[in-house]
């Protein structure tokens, strides 16, 4: 499996790069369970403190190089630069290799060819965020998604949804008593999910940004799975664990998949009472023992019954 899996991305937490504790998230010190962090220095950082947010960044890359690289258990390492022309700069910072790639915010068609000429370095992954008034046009959307498939191809690991932006445009802030669904979110993530995802796009969720409403963020991850979302970002590290556990793969799932995708599995067949067809559920079994690679699997003890394998004990997940 890739290194640079989407399914890794796990709960993503962002960052002012005005920080000064970086590092020691970044080496795995500070918040455990920790596997993908952005350093922003776009929206989270005031236009006074850029020259001081991007001083900090090279300190925290200088700090890294001391210590001889990242540590392997720790998370993914992405910098958000304010726009293309910062972009370029990093790009030529011999010291970005240290770091997975950038994230793109407002991406848009009006501005991909400067992302493109911007960032040229290889190594370098891309995350844009879809998160401007195009977003809500579906036609746009098609001709952004022809763009990135042309001016982008194998370089963008998600795309991340910018909800708050989006319900900004709209004059809008989600209502701490309902999920992201019940807002024109209920719209637009669908929208993005058959556009994008049908050209194989990865995306990852919007930020929950209430703290004191555990059951709604629950009911808001259930729906992100139910809509192929691939992670979400995290406004606080106490959403990390409750993230991860929700990306869990159940038994039942992963042992479904690992049967649609045995080579000696029947046209149709029966497992744990549900129907199985590979050849329209080989995909989704694929994603399943991918995520249950990066993310784990929760702990069950039910046991399954198929119709062409007998009896099969759910096996736990040894990666």
């Amino acid at each position: 499996m890739s290194q640079y899996s989407a399914y890794a991305l796990g709960a993503t937490l962002y960052m002012p790069a005005t920080r000064p504790d970086i590092l020691d998230v970044v080496m795995g010190e500070k918040i455990q369970g920790l596997r993908s962090l952005v350093v922003c220095l776009e929206d989270a950082v005031a236009e006074t403190d850029v020259q001081q947010a991007l001083n900090n960044l090279k300190n925290l890359l200088l700090g890294i190089e001391a210590r001889g690289c990242r540590p392997a258990g720790g998370p993914l390492l992405f910098v958000r630069p304010r726009d293309a022309e910062m972009a370029a700069v990093l790009n030529e910072w011999s010291l970005m290799r240290h770091v997975d790639g950038f994230v793109v915010p407002k991406l848009r068609l009006s501005n991909i060819r400067e992302w493109e000429l911007a960032v040229t370095r290889s190594d370098l992954i891309l995350m844009p965020t879809l998160e401007t008034p195009e977003v809500f046009d579906p036609g746009a959307m098609v001709e952004l998604r022809s763009a990135m498939l042309e001016q982008l191809p194998g370089r963008i690991i998600a795309l991340r949804i910018g909800g708050n932006d989006l319900m900004g445009c709209l004059g809008l802030r989600r209502n701490p008593a309902m999920t992201l669904y019940s807002t024109p979110m209920s719209y637009v993530i669908p929208m993005l999910c058959g556009i994008m995802g049908a050209a194989g796009f990865a995306l990852t969720a919007p930020v929950f940004e209430q703290l004191n409403t555990p059951h709604l963020l629950d009911q808001e991850l259930g729906l992100d799975l139910a809509h192929g979302l691939v992670g979400k970002t995290a406004i606080h590290p106490s959403q990390i664990g409750v993230i991860h556990k929700a990306l869990q793969v159940s038994l039942e799932d992963l042992n479904s998949a690992r049967h649609i995708v045995n080579e000696a599995a029947p046209a149709v067949f029966r497992f744990n009472d549900a129907m199985c067809e590979p050849a329209t559920h080989y995909k989704w079994a694929q994603t399943i023992i991918e995520r249950a690679h990066w993310q784990g699997v929760r702990p069950e003890t039910a046991s399954s019954t198929d119709t062409f394998g007998g009896s099969l004990r759910l096996a736990e997940w040894v990666g």
